[in-house]
């Protein structure tokens, strides 16, 4: 699946990029200044792993705000699944700037294709389910809209981005509200163009969650014959309100906790415990 780069997250893109450049190349690369300004090169880039494309946009960017001159060929396209020991994408220009960007250009592309890889895993677990698969919040510092566009890369969906744009109520903003019907009803008066959502802990909290208004319930660590309950629950009092399976997701237990009948399974390891992609970038002098 391939994901647009919006105004927003090119924006966003951007400024990784300077960043990420910024604290590597400091004052300047030492050892690439040891190569002749004048030497050109050729790179091919090798994925040694099976996985989901994700991140040539960064990857473009860095060796884009190095050097202009540099060609890049993808030979593959963003989205696209590649088999191990895959040549993905071929580089040429400068030797210097070949190996400045190396670094950086791959750790984007390797961590934003392990998410997306990691994503895709996910939806297929649940294929031919009702589940729509999210990610969290428990992205890596700074790279929060990057991570949350590998997700939807690798075909999953995104929860809300931040605390700015939803309402996710949970034990301690209950208790200081003093009680989950409080809470709702001083969310759906303050803020009626976003989510409310309610993190409960027993049926009974579901119960009041939905008969306060809230549009979401997050179950949180339900087993799922109380996952089966919730939905009967909701299917009793005749609401359309959805229901979040969360807590200790695996590949082994997403299935089944999708057949349940909730309505949405977040994962924080989507972008939390992801294992880097491996890559390998090979050189030829001209």
């Amino acid at each position: 699946m391939v994901t647009e780069i919006d105004p927003k997250l090119e924006i966003c893109l951007i400024e990784d990029v300077r960043l990420a450049l910024s604290e590597d190349l400091g004052a300047g690369d030492l050892t690439a200044d040891l190569v002749p300004a004048d030497q050109q090169a050729t790179a091919r880039l090798t994925i040694r792993e099976e996985a989901v494309i994700c991140g040539t946009p960064w990857f473009n960017e860095v060796f884009r705000r190095l050097d202009k001159n540099i060609r890049i060929d993808w030979l593959v396209t963003e989205g696209a699944r590649a088999k191990a020991d895959t040549v993905i994408c071929e580089l040429a220009g400068s030797a210097r700037t070949l190996l400045t960007g190396e670094r950086t250009a791959m750790n984007f592309l390797q961590t934003l294709s392990a998410t997306a890889t990691l994503a895709a895993s996910y939806v297929q677990a649940v294929a031919g389910t009702r589940v729509t698969i999210l990610d969290t919040r428990k992205t890596i510092p700074g790279l929060r809209l990057a991570q949350k566009y590998a997700v939807r890369t690798g075909g999953a969906s995104n929860h809300r981005v931040g605390l700015y744009d939803g309402i996710l109520i949970k034990e301690n903003h209950i208790m200081a509200c003093g009680g989950i019907d409080k809470a709702v009803a001083v969310a759906l008066e303050t803020s009626t163009n976003v989510l409310v959502e309610v993190e409960v802990e027993s049926l009974d909290e579901a119960r009041a969650a939905i008969e306060a208004g809230a549009h979401r319930l997050l179950l949180d660590n339900f087993t799922t014959e109380m996952m089966r309950e919730a939905v009967a629950l909701r299917d009793q009092l005749n609401t359309d309100v959805g229901l979040e399976a969360s807590g200790n997701m695996n590949l082994d237990t997403v299935r089944p906790v999708a057949e349940t009948g909730v309505d949405f399974i977040s994962i924080g390891g989507l972008t939390k415990d992801v294992r880097a992609v491996d890559l390998s970038m090979r050189f030829d002098m001209q």
